[in-house]
Parts: C-alpha cells; structure tokens; sequence
C-alpha cells in the first residue's frame, strides 16, 4: 500500500545499515537518518539515485539461448541477449521446469542459493521466501552452510570455544570497552565501515563513541594491519603495518615472551583449558626444534622483535583485550589466526572478564557486541528441508565443476551434489565469490540458473530466467534485528518500479502452479502475515508489563522500544566463574588450545593445535604486490554499486585501489591514474589513489564494484570496473572449514596506457 499522500510525508523505514525515514517529492526520494542514531551511515544515501536508476529491470526476462534451445549447459551465459516476457508465461515455463527436476532427478538436483542480505524485513527476508517455497514446492533443495564472512571460524569455534554466537554476540560488550578495557590489541582492526552494517535493522550506530571514550578513558589501542584506516582516528590507536597474513606468528611471538619471562596466567591455563602442555611444547620449540619467538616472528611480520617483547609486556597485568577480525580467517589457513587469538587471552587470563578476554570479530558487524532483545523479534519460518546435503558456502564453483567429487569438511569425506538447476534470490555470487572466471565456467554447466533481482547485477546477466523483484522501499515490511531495541514498521514509500513484484507475490505464483500455493502462502496476504508475525512479539511485551501496542497502533506509529537483557558477559563470563558447573560446550568442556578431535581428523593444513603455516600466496617476481580485496566503504558488499555514495567515491567511474606513494613512484603511477592489476587468473582496472596509510607492497582494492568484462564472451576477459575477485583464488581455508580465502592474494600492476574502455556494469544488457 502507497501513503496516501507521499509528497508530504516521510515514513520511517531500515536498512542493513541504518533506520531512515524517507519520502518521494517532486518526483524525487528524499532520506533522512533517525534522530536518535549518534553516528548515522551514509550508505542510505545510495537509495535516491537507485529507486529509478536505468540498471533497474522492469519485466521478466529470459536469455535467448535458454529459450530457443531449452535447458542445458551453455558457454553463451553471461554474453546472451535477452527476450522480454509476460509474467504468466514465464512463471509457466519456469515452473515446468522445476516440475521437471522434482519430478524427475529430485529436489537434491536444486540448490537454493541466498545469502539473506536483500532487507532487513523480517518478512521479505530473501532467505527465508526461497527456502520456504524449495521446501513447500519443491520437496527441498541443496544448501549452504556457514558464510562468505566467518566461513572458517564458524567450523573451528565450536571444536575450541563453543558455541559461535555465545563469542561474538553474548561475550565482551562495546559497554565493556568502554568502561573497562585497558588495552585493545586489534589483528585486522575493528574498521567502522564494517561495523556500521548489520544483519537485520539497526537504529544505532555506538562503535565509534565507544571507542573514543575508552580512548579518552586512557585505553590504548594497538592496531595491527597493513591498513591504517582499519581503526578509526577517535581510538588514537599506534600502528604496527604487519605483513598480511603474518599474524598468526606475532601472537605465538607475543605468548613465547609470556610464557618464557613467567607472565603468562598459569592458574588461568590449568583450571579452565585443555591441551596447553602440547601447545607449549610447540611453542618453545620443543616438538620442532623452532622457538616461536620474537626474534623468529620478526621477520615474518615485518615488526622488530624488541617491539614484540615491549608489546607482550604492556599486556601482562592489564585488562586486555584480544580483537581478530573475520578479515584475517578469509585467507589460506585462516582458522589459525583465529585459534592462536583465544590462546594469546587464555595466556593473559582475560577471557570472561569484563572489557577483557577474547573479543573475536568485534567491529566486524553491528550486531556483535551489543546487547540482545528480551522478546523475540518476528520470524518467517522456511519450514522442512526434505534434502539434507550441503556445501560449504565458498565452495560453489567446486561443486558444479565437480559432480559426485569427494571432499573432507570438519572431518568428514563428502561428496559434490550432481545439480541442474540454481534457484537465487538474495545475494550475488559475483561479489561473494572467488575467481570469477572460474566462477563463470561452473554456471555455464547448469541446465537453467533462475534469478530474482532488482537490477541487472552480474548474477543476473548469467540467468536464464531473470524476474523482477521490488526494492525495500517498494513494499511493506517490519524492520528489525534480535539486538537491536527498535521495532520498525517499514511503510512503503514508491510505487514498484516497472512489472516487478516482491519476492513472495513470485513464489506464491510460481507455487500455484506446483501444486502449493496454500502450503507456502498458508492463505495469508502479506498484511496478514505481518499482523501474525508481529503477534509473538506482542504477547511477550504484554507478559513482562511492557506497552504492547495492538499491529494497527504499531504499523500507524514510528517504531516502539523493545527492553533488552543484561550485559553480563554470557557463557564465557559464567565459565570462568564456575568451569566445573558452567562447562563450555565443547568435547572437553573447556577452552580447547589443543583438539584431539581436530588432531584425529589427521588434516595437515588444519593441525590439533595452532600452528604456523605461512601464507600460500608469497609475493614473487610475477605477482609482486599483496592485493587486500576487503569490504567497501561506500555500500553493503555490492548492493546499490550503481547508488549516488557508491558512484560518487570512484574515480573516471572505476573502483580505486590505494598504493603507497613509494610503490606508486617505482611503478611510474601517479595519482588518479589508471592501473591494470593482474595475474594468472585475471586482470582488472582500477583507479590509483596514493596513502601513506598502507604497508609498503601492499595493495588494497574493495570489493563490490560489479564485474564489467570488456568482452563478455572471452573467458579471461579484462573486468573494466574493478572488480577485484577476478584475481582472488577460489581454494578453501583448510579441509577442516572450507571456508573463503577471498581476502588476500598476490598481483602485479601496471599503468593502463590504452583508451579507457566504456564502463557497462550498470546498463541493461542487449534485448533480443
């Protein structure tokens, strides 16, 4: 339903990135943030130029060779020309051919691909209406598991820590920081561009304060990284440049100097860990002849060793507190980094002390660190999943090339699902995944390759079948996130654009025509579902005596306050105080530096304790240069590239990449020019910008500028826009996770001296 008279009125509304109120005048959108955020993110600024921007799809559509050919592989998917169809036909050959598939192989010949990033409504969740409809249509699909973003972690957390919500969610506090911590030591920062966004709604915006009042408090913060910018200026924080991919052997470095001058918390060790004794044998050299310490460490990480020793000092004593950032577990090995953090705070004695112990991820997102909301927050249920195979997220490609291949994940042998048919709505693989080239031989191998979409994003321009799907602020919703305290009506302001329809309007249709329109709808409008939705959170505001407004007064209103739960510490603070009656849920019950599970999977690149494996991607003389491809700070992953703040931060219209000017001078490149950056698997351009905040031999290039091949039907082509995972590799963490290594990989650059080609990624492709 559109407001009656949205010329005048602003209606609040969310995003992964903020609480906003917007409202169409004269034609055009105009937001604004909510009062009561401290620190609002500009990213709500990419909505006015999106809402009707020409990348925008109006009307269904299917690529030609799919339908003059039927299904089946094709090379030609990302270079077709596409024919525009009424909504009834193609919902009616699309469901003939999931009817065919079901019908036929089964649904274990689907995979539903989502990534939950599409709104922060709770009932137009992408996630959730894909996998409902595969589960109520389809009889079930193959899935995911874990993500793009802690891939490795969330296997590894629960063999050591316990559970991985119990770490980043319900453990140290920005509160506690704020009031408590003494030192902050930051492995891959906490950067406020990553922080700033969130899974589902979020109204405020307290990482930034937080730091600067601890910083103020006289904390200090010790940054390591090969980027300044991965702190911000208000935590005053010195800076050590380290070698990418070094960290792992400056913590053993930091716990060597601990443990060999007395300073480590011996009491600490023998009453809430297991597996020290064997760890340290490794650690002082005993089970390999290496010492791990300062001086071996210095040279891998570029930090000289008196500095290391001067660091482990500073820590002894204080509340300290150990940050790894998800940034560091998304490169080869990245389970070690984050082991070896747990170890360096369990050394130190901290881990359930208030502002100190083991802050994993803290500033990776908004919704770690914060308080949780003491009622639920509405849920749209996906139902039964009657296929129980999966994959690693980052292992797409793998299993499309690979059918009935074997793999090993968290000590088990798997084997590649055999799949025709990928069903997406919610995410773009050609952001989250890795070597994009490689990537887009795995989609050529499909039968058919469906996507919903609000513009023609890469993803969508390898479909077969394409359907228009509406932009949050195109319908109505209800915002909100389980520790976030405001609970938001998301009142539509615009009309869809064009013929597209929510997400859930498609599925119901394309439902009736399987035989299970009422199963997924369960009779309800989508009004109707937001009053039931709604209707649990009500009923425990009304148990505790809290205002609980009936849905009218609360879909009328501008959002109500949800009371949230005591920052207590959680799981990790309650074992401390109690380890043989509060136990943590792992095989031991405690925290595990050494695993005899994980030893007994026998994984070589994922040993039974931390262990210094070294980076897989060494600089050398054909690839010189350390490509940090990290998150973008002017957009969520690739959402809205084509938004006014995304746009407006490029240069001559391609993605920048930063350089050290010492490294810039050497390669003869200047400020604002254009550079190309290779290697064996792909090239890219990107615009120049020179900083003496990054390490020497470093290079850093953000994702999410859309993948813009010159010739799109050439199989390496050069990416015109910058889109750097055409030169990322697509290999996983260790056989233990599986998980992304899309952080860092190696590249050479060089000036771009040709005629600059024509920018596309934002342009419809041709129409049949």
């Amino acid at each position: 339903m559109i407001p009656k008279d949205p010329d005048t009125e602003f209606q609040p509304h969310t995003s992964h990135w903020g609480v906003f109120s917007a409202r169409m005048r004269d034609g055009a959108l105009e937001v604004r943030p909510h009062p009561g955020d401290p620190d609002p993110n500009r990213i709500i600024d990419n909505f006015p130029a999106a809402l009707r921007h020409r990348a925008r799809i109006a009307r269904p559509m299917v690529r030609r060779g799919w339908l003059e050919n039927g299904p089946g592989p094709d090379s030609r998917r990302g270079s077709d020309d596409y024919v525009a169809m009424s909504w009834s036909e193609v919902l009616d050959r699309l469901g003939g051919e999931l009817r065919r598939l079901r019908d036929g192989p089964g649904p274990q010949a689907i995979f539903g691909g989502s990534y939950g990033w599409a709104s922060a409504g709770r009932f137009h969740h992408a996630q959730s209406q894909i996998h409902r409809f595969l589960n109520t249509a389809c009889g079930g699909y193959v899935k995911s598991v874990n993500s793009y973003s802690s891939g490795s972690s969330q296997v590894l957390v629960p063999h050591i820590i316990g559970d991985y919500e119990d770490l980043t969610k319900r453990n140290v506090s920005w509160e506690q920081a704020a009031q408590h911590s003494e030192i902050v030591l930051a492995f891959g920062g906490m950067a406020l561009k990553n922080s700033m966004v969130a899974g589902g709604s979020v109204s405020q915006h307290v990482e930034r304060g937080a730091m600067e009042r601890a910083a103020d408090r006289g904390c200090a913060f010790v940054l390591v990284s090969p980027l300044r910018s991965d702190l911000p200026d208000e935590a005053k924080a010195e800076w050590l440049p380290v070698t990418p991919g070094s960290d792992t052997a400056l913590m053993m470095a930091l716990v060597h100097t601990l443990v060999a001058e007395g300073r480590h918390d011996r009491a600490f060790l023998e009453r809430c860990t297991v597996g020290w004794p064997v760890f340290e044998r490794y650690l002082m050299g005993e089970t390999d002849g290496i010492a791990k310490d300062a001086a071996w460490a210095a040279p891998l990480t570029g930090v000289a060793a008196d500095e290391i020793v001067a660091l482990a000092r500073r820590l002894h004593g204080r509340r300290a507190l150990i940050v790894v950032a998800h940034a560091l577990q998304r490169a080869e090995h990245g389970e070690q980094p984050v082991w070896m953090g747990m170890v360096l705070a369990a050394a130190l004695g901290q881990i359930g002390l208030p502002g100190g112990g083991y802050g994993y991820a803290l500033g990776a997102i908004a919704y770690y660190g914060r308080r949780f909301n003491a009622v639920p927050v509405p849920t749209f249920s996906q139902g039964r999943n009657g296929v129980s195979d999966f994959i690693p997220v980052a292992r797409i490609a793998d299993m499309l090339l690979n059918p009935g291949g074997s793999y090993r994940y968290n000590g088990q042998t798997r084997s590649y699902p055999e799949i025709k048919l990928v069903y997406w709505a919610g995410g773009n693989p050609f952001h989250h995944h890795q070597d994009l080239n490689r990537l887009r031989r795995a989609f050529a191998r499909l039968d058919t390759l469906v996507v919903h979409e609000l513009a023609w994003t890469a993803t969508a321009r390898h479909a077969d079948v394409v359907l228009p799907c509406t932009m949050t602020l195109e319908r109505e919703d209800i915002g909100a996130s389980s520790n976030d305290p405001l609970l938001l009506p998301m009142r539509p302001v615009a009309a869809p654009f064009g013929e597209a329809r929510d997400d859930y309007a498609i599925f119901a249709d394309l439902a009736e025509r399987l035989g299970a329109r009422e199963a997924f709808t369960e009779g309800r409008s989508v009004r109707q579902w937001l009053e039931h939705l709604y209707e649990p959170t009500r009923q425990a505001l009304a148990a505790m005596g809290r205002p609980a407004p009936d849905f009218a007064a609360f879909w009328a209103g501008e959002g109500i306050d949800l009371p949230q739960l005591a920052d207590d510490g959680g799981r990790l603070r309650a074992f401390r105080d109690d380890p043989e009656g509060r136990p943590l849920p792992t095989p031991s019950g405690r925290l595990e530096i050494a695993s005899e599970t994980i030893a007994g999977y026998g994984e070589p690149d994922c040993p039974g304790h931390p262990t210094w494996l070294g980076p897989i991607a060494v600089p050398d003389a054909a690839a010189p240069f350390v490509l940090i491809a990290n998150q973008p700070r002017t957009r969520l992953h690739s959402q809205f590239d084509f938004g006014g703040h995304s746009d407006g931060a490029k240069r001559r219209g391609r993605e920048v990449a930063s350089l050290h000017p010492e490294d810039a001078a050497q390669l003869g490149l200047a400020e604002g020019d254009v550079a190309r950056l290779f290697n064996e698997r792909g090239a890219c351009l990107a615009a120049v910008r020179l900083t003496d905040g990054i390490r020497r031999g470093v290079v850093q290039l953000p994702t999410g500028a859309w993948y813009d091949p010159a010739d799109p039907s050439e199989e390496k082509s050069l990416c015109v826009h910058g889109n750097p995972n055409v030169l990322t590799r697509d290999i996983g963490t260790s056989a233990l996770a599986q998980g992304c290594t899309g952080q860092l990989t190696t590249v050479q650059i060089e000036r771009y001296t040709g005629n600059l080609p024509p920018i596309q990624a934002h342009d419809p492709p041709r129409a049949a």
